[in-house]
């Protein structure tokens, strides 16, 4: 979410006024998405309260949301906090008429940004989420590219070859430090798992942790860089409802982060099959008690009854 509002430059902003968007995109999710946070829920006033912007990213594939991040920028203490969703999430829902349509990867095959980012939020306990982003494989490989590439260790050799997609996909990545071009960081996102099954030893969580790594390396990358060629291209490959004016109160407030403003989570839950197929099932508790600890909320309760604020 930074990393995308960073690259762009404030001069193309003050050329726009504050509601308009500076993305492509007809969505929107502050017009679209009802109100779903229970009044009574200890997190209502929490979310209320609290002066963070969510924005939902997706990765989109072939009609599914391949990555699913919710990154929230507490814009009053200057952190930013991103919440990896596992595609394989199990998320029941009326109109799943399969198992690979029980998973929350599939939503936006017919719900769109707007559906992807109401689900996420009922399973993230009705966390508000006030704008979304979206961006394909070729525009992530054309961000990359404009960048000049983003540094990554790779931890073992990365090898997959699945004629049946669409595109073909190869992947083909030696291990050890390098900078990762476009095309090999696109490899890199998608990698799972080789043909003869070696991949990561956890599994997709893995892929998750792996994605994280990445994004901490690629805005640690976009620190250093002139913005007007890599602006364009965000702004060329990026379907979002951010406004001009969000996106620069946003950007003036991102000014002096690093790397270590970054603090990454996965959406706790374990691993489970169901009648033959995969799913990451969510774990309720450990949710709450993640959402507790990005908002700086204790479980404790005052006097009374409202939730107490860490000092």
């Amino acid at each position: 979410m930074i990393f995308m509002v960073v690259m762009i430059p404030g001069r193309m902003l003050f050329e726009k006024f504050g509601g308009i968007r500076i993305f492509s995109g007809e969505e929107n999710l502050f017009e679209q998405m009802e109100p779903i946070v229970d009044p009574n829920s200890p997190f209502f006033e929490t979310f209320n309260d609290s002066e963070r912007v969510n924005v939902i990213v997706m990765g989109t594939h072939d009609e599914l949301t391949d990555t699913i991040m919710l990154g929230s920028f507490d814009l009053k203490n200057q952190h930013v906090d991103i919440i990896s969703i596992p595609r394989d999430t199990y998320f029941e829902r009326p109109e799943a008429n399969s198992p690979a349509a029980r998973k929350i990867n599939a939503v936006y095959r017919n719900g769109r940004a707007v559906g992807t980012a109401t689900a996420v939020s009922q399973l993230l306990m009705g966390v508000p989420i006030h704008y979304y982003a979206v961006v394909t494989f070729d525009g992530v490989e054309k961000i990359v590219d404009s960048m000049g590439g983003v540094p990554m260790d790779i931890p073992f050799r990365m090898r997959y070859d699945d004629p049946t997609d669409k595109p073909p996909l190869r992947i083909d990545i030696p291990a050890g430090e390098q900078v990762l071009d476009g095309d090999h960081a696109v490899q890199f996102l998608r990698f799972r798992k080789s043909n003869s099954g070696k991949g990561y030893p956890d599994g997709d969580i893995g892929r998750v942790k792996a994605q994280q790594k990445f994004i901490k390396s690629a805005f640690k990358e976009s620190l250093g860089l002139g913005f007007p060629k890599v602006a364009k291209t965000v702004l060329d490959n990026v379907d979002s409802d951010l406004t001009a004016g969000m996106a620069l109160k946003i950007a003036a407030k991102a000014v002096g982060l690093d790397a270590s403003s970054i603090e990454t989570y996965t959406v706790p839950g374990e691993a489970r099959t169901k009648k033959g197929t995969s799913y990451w099932i969510p774990d309720s508790v450990g949710i709450e008690t993640m959402l507790y600890e990005i908002y700086s909320y204790s479980k404790e309760e005052s006097e009374d009854g409202k939730m107490t604020q860490n000092d």
